[in-house]
């Protein structure tokens, strides 16, 4: 079974390469990293809501990327830097996911960047 990597190459915040990727697929299942409120190697945004859109908008951008959708995400993890987000956060994760969820893990985490959530995903297709 082949392992496939997407944006292996790609820079982090300051121009930096960070040491993963930021994607893998193998055996028809997609392993999407953490993603962030980040455009152009910045964070932007400085309310949840905002961040949180463009977090889930990064993570579709991958999985487009590797020909899959949000229908074959079957679960996320989600980290939020201040539990007080927790009820906007929802309400903007709904509005992507809708009546058909993932599985999800939610907690509360310092962030290594200057963010207010942070959202990886696996996602599966089969052959």
């Amino acid at each position: 079974m082949p392992i496939k990597r997407y944006g292996a190459d790609k820079s982090g915040a300051g121009g930096q390469n960070l040491p993963f990727a930021r994607a893998v697929e193998a055996g028809g299942w997609l392993h999407v990293s953490g993603q962030v409120a980040m455009k152009d190697g910045e964070i932007v945004g400085t309310g949840i809501i905002e961040q949180t859109h463009l977090t889930i908008q990064n993570v579709i951008a991958i999985l487009e990327e590797a020909g899959y959708g949000l229908e074959h995400v079957v679960r996320c993890g989600v980290w939020l830097d201040d539990p007080r987000d927790f009820w906007s956060f929802n309400a903007v994760y709904k509005s992507y996911f809708g009546e058909h969820p993932p599985a999800r893990a939610c907690v509360q985490s310092h962030m290594m960047v200057d963010c207010k959530v942070e959202i990886d995903c696996v996602a599966y297709k089969g052959p």
